[in-house]
């Protein structure tokens, strides 16, 4: 049996990754004609078409899906092989790294985080940038270093994931505000002034939908566009504010905090990141940070 051509493996690699030929051609420095050839050595030896038309495009198959994040893996792998081993000299490193996170995940987590690169790496520079959606891309054509957030069926499947905590939602008012005394009833909660945290500037969300079997209601004053903007308005007023309980921990110092008296599930914060930097010593060194200073919080 004959022993198959593992440069073939960097091809599909980059064939599955751009989705295009001509594109995976130039990416390669081959033509067109070369990389059309090697798709169809690669079909042959995979017994599956891998990438077939879709009207102008390509799309994959099914094995292509199921094959794209093992190739990509054992592509790196086989590179972090045969790369020279270099010792981290983090006191050395000058680069600027970008996280892109929700608002709040900076204020509540960034002071720790920025203090211990800080003291490790000091020519390492952290660029925060918001999280105005769920989008991949900016992982995927490297504008961004890290991310956290919650995985959802649009997350990019190639995406490496590392959990960082559960955290749930919880109410938070000012306090001496009438809701930090007493038994909290959904209908003691759905009767209060609300402050409605979303993105996307909509006014209802999964609270909502948990009041809904009470056949009760919120009163959404205002919409913001993170929590800690909605932690603010909550500490100088008589709103609430329905923020994750352990995303938000510094925020919330001096007001009152409570259960919601509705049932809502948790949810797992992840960091995600591009398996190009798998590899990459100083980004495996800043991502350890991030999991420790998460991994603080209970």
């Amino acid at each position: 049996m004959s022993r198959p051509d593992f440069n073939l493996l960097v091809t599909l690699d980059v064939l599955l990754v751009e989705g295009n030929v001509t594109r995976a051609a130039q990416r390669l420095r081959l033509s067109p004609s070369a990389m059309s050839r090697a798709l169809a050595r690669l079909r042959e030896t995979t017994g599956d078409p891998l990438l077939v038309r879709a009207g102008r495009g390509l799309v994959p198959t099914p094995r292509a899906l199921e094959l794209r994040e093992r190739v990509s893996q054992l592509v790196q792998d086989g590179e972090a092989v045969l790369r020279p081993a270099e010792k981290l000299n983090l006191k050395q490193i000058v680069r600027t790294f970008t996280l892109r996170t929700s608002e709040g995940f900076v204020e509540n987590f960034g002071p720790d985080f920025i203090a211990r690169v800080g003291e490790e790496a000091p020519g390492v520079r952290l660029r925060f940038v918001q999280k105005p959606n769920k989008e991949s891309a900016p992982l995927r054509d490297g504008a961004v270093d890290l991310e956290t957030g919650v995985v959802e069926k649009t997350t990019a499947p190639e995406l490496r994931v590392q959990a960082l905590f559960r955290d749930r939602y919880i109410g938070v008012v000012r306090k001496g505000h009438p809701l930090s005394k007493g038994k909290i009833t959904p209908s003691r909660y759905a009767a209060g002034r609300h402050i409605c945290v979303s993105r996307e500037d909509l006014d209802k969300g999964p609270i909502d939908e948990a009041l809904r079997p009470f056949e009760l209601e919120r009163t959404i004053v205002t919409i913001v566009g993170g929590f800690s903007t909605a932690l603010g308005l909550a500490r100088a007023s008589d709103l609430i504010a329905s923020v994750p309980e352990r995303h938000t921990g510094n925020l919330r110092a001096g007001m009152h905090s409570f259960p919601l008296p509705v049932s809502m599930p948790e949810f797992t914060v992840s960091l995600l990141w591009h398996p190009r930097l798998d590899a990459d010593q100083a980004h495996r060194w800043l991502r350890g940070h991030v999991q420790k200073i998460c991994g603080m919080i209970r």
